[in-house]
């Protein structure tokens, strides 16, 4: 049997000596037949299929599938080293800013360029001052008790002998109802240093030393208030931040939440409004001068040496230094040369002292005469409530200090009515 190819008449098989035409469902039997045969042969003949790939189109994409794991894996890789890259970068930037201020100290004197300046509106001066390197050797005891006390490197310290104890009591009592924990005292003698401990309050009973000692028991307010430039230069040596407070003061809210850090003293103001504590223009008239009769100066009122705060920079160092020298060799009140030293300008024969300098805002750092002259006849004022309030312009300090904590504390509103302004 023979099959027969496709022309215009139907399919026929043929065999012997005739044909007979095949139906319609024959064929299409006979046509599966075959596809089926011919499928058996061709799976028999290429096990692999008819279009079997070549060994360079497999090894490619093997290649392929390779390569898109290795590329996983480096991207992978590579944010890895990226995130440690800008840790790096973050703390070169710091570690650079650290060096160009101790460049710019190192630099102080000489004819240097150590900054190119960019465009107009841009450039600003170094506001703040690196601190010293701390140095325990100091007074090693001294340092055990900072590190108990203080708070983040920073602390309230006040100077105050057995002359002052019934303020000193009033003084550390508002400062434990605020909730500071931050503060200490240094005792000036050994009667203050026993009450301090019975009291639960840190004090620190500095060494015997005659030159402080004589003027530390028998001092008045003044005398003693002329120590602590002696006194604190130790804490500043020890890279302790510290907030100066005489005793007639009163604290009445956490004044480390409202300080700016950003300079090498920051301190209240005697002044009592904006142009006093901040500075004004002052026009002296001379009209001997004719045409020039009119010379423009400059004025503020002086800060107050009772209450300020001062960073481990060697500007405050130095200022302490000063202030401490000339009250030794000189009959000087503090406050006076605490504010010429910050102040005065170098001129022929005195060079000046580069150190940054902040005033406290008089409405949260409050002195005595804001309070009396002004905010307690202020509706509007009298319903601010300072950080601190500061004695420092009247004599009656204790019963002050009392008639404030009725106010602020206690809210009776008229207790501070019975005070003139001043003094009587």
């Amino acid at each position: 049997m023979a099959l027969a190819g496709r022309r215009d008449g139907p399919l026929m098989l043929r065999g012997g000596g005739g044909g007979k035409p095949l139906s319609r469902g024959s064929r299409i039997a006979v046509a599966v037949a075959v596809g089926i045969g011919l499928g058996c042969v061709c799976a028999f003949l290429y096990p692999d299929g008819l279009f079997r790939p070549s060994a360079s189109a497999l090894q490619w994409s093997r290649h392929v599938d390779s390569t898109a794991c290795e590329s996983s894996g480096r991207v992978t890789n590579l944010k890895s080293q990226l995130a440690s890259l800008e840790r790096e970068n973050a703390e070169m930037r710091r570690q650079i800013n650290e060096l160009s201020m101790k460049l710019q100290l190192a630099g102080q004197g000489k004819d240097e360029t150590l900054y190119k300046p960019g465009p107009f509106g841009t450039v600003k001066a170094l506001r703040t001052n690196p601190t010293v390197m701390p140095d325990e050797s100091v007074n090693p005891r001294l340092a055990k008790i900072l590190e108990e006390v203080a708070v983040k490197k920073e602390l309230i310290v006040a100077l105050a002998n057995s002359n002052v104890r019934e303020m000193l009591e009033v003084w550390f009592t508002n400062i434990k109802r605020v909730g500071i924990p931050n503060f200490l005292v240094v005792a000036l003698d050994d009667n203050i240093e026993s009450f301090c401990k019975s009291k639960g309050v840190p004090v620190y009973r500095r060494d015997p030393d005659e030159g402080i000692d004589n003027i530390a028991k028998t001092g008045g307010n003044h005398a003693v208030s002329g120590l602590k430039f002696r006194v604190l230069r130790e804490f500043l040596q020890l890279g302790y931040s510290i907030l100066l407070s005489d005793i007639d003061i009163i604290f009445l809210r956490n004044p480390f939440d409202h300080l700016y850090r950003d300079s090498d003293v920051e301190s209240m103001s005697d002044g009592h409004n904006n142009m006093t504590a901040y500075g004004f223009n002052d026009v002296f008239d001379e009209p001997s001068m004719g045409w020039a009769r009119y010379a423009h100066t400059m004025r503020i009122w002086v800060y107050n040496s009772g209450f300020f705060y001062i960073r481990p920079t060697i500007p405050s160092i130095e200022l302490l230094d000063r202030v401490a020298y000339r009250l030794s060799h000189e009959k000087a009140w503090d406050q006076a040369v605490f504010n010429e030293e910050l102040f005065f300008p170098s001129h022929p024969g005195y060079e000046g002292l580069h150190a940054s300098r902040r005033t406290m805002d008089i409405y949260l750092f409050m002195n005595s005469k804001v309070l009396f002259k002004t905010v307690r006849k202020d509706a509007q004022l009298k319903k601010l409530k300072p950080v601190i309030v500061h004695l420092n312009y009247h004599p009656d300090k204790l019963d002050r200090m009392k008639a404030v904590i009725e106010f602020y504390v206690n809210g009776k509103q008229d207790a501070l009515q019975r005070f003139p302004d001043g003094s009587e």
